[in-house]
């Protein structure tokens, strides 16, 4: 079985965040939903999400994903957490699957781990750089990191993540069950 983190930060897109969760739990991948300060996360909606654990009490080394929801509040705290950017860091050293939604690929590169060709919400890429921003792609892959746009974009986003770790075969009984054609 697959497993992957979420870790979430005061501030985070709650679209993006249950979108991912909800995805990847239907293709039966194991989903850690971590805070990063508090157990207790309150979104930008503020929608409150308990999580199931702290982000310190994670090893890596049992994750083939890390996946970051953005809103900008979220996206400022793992930005800055030196636990996260320390674990982005590690899993790209150790060639795992690194993935971040809308305001989240600021977090990619502020740990140098943001490939050449990605996606983000629109405006983020001017505080992240123009070379490699793609505007007209809803989900972008390059190597083992993988961007999408925005809240519209999430579904797809996290589609893709399965079909990265489960297959063609998940993700197009996914993709069918969820009626995501647009996807």
């Amino acid at each position: 079985m697959s497993k992957i983190i979420v870790p979430l930060g005061k501030g985070f897109e709650e679209i993006e965040a249950i979108s991912i969760i909800d995805v990847c739990r239907r293709a039966n991948i194991e989903v850690v939903v971590a805070g990063v300060e508090e157990m207790m996360v309150e979104g930008a909606q503020g929608i409150i999400v308990q999580t199931d654990c702290m982000i310190d009490d994670v090893d890596s080394s049992t994750l083939d994903m890390i996946v970051l929801p953005g809103g900008w509040g979220g996206t400022d705290i793992l930005n800055a957490n030196v636990t996260v950017q320390n674990m982005l860091k590690k899993m790209n050293e150790d060639d795992k699957f690194i993935s971040a939604i809308c305001a989240a690929p600021f977090a990619l590169n502020t740990a140098g781990v943001l490939s050449q060709n990605y996606t983000c919400y629109p405006s983020v890429e001017e505080q992240i750089r123009l070379q490699g921003y793609s505007s007209d792609k809803k989900v972008v892959q390059d190597g083992k990191i993988l961007t999408s746009r925005g809240p519209g974009t999430a579904i797809c986003f996290a589609l893709e993540i399965v079909k990265i770790l489960e297959g063609d075969e998940m993700y197009d009984m996914l993709k069918g069950g969820l009626l995501a054609d647009y996807c």
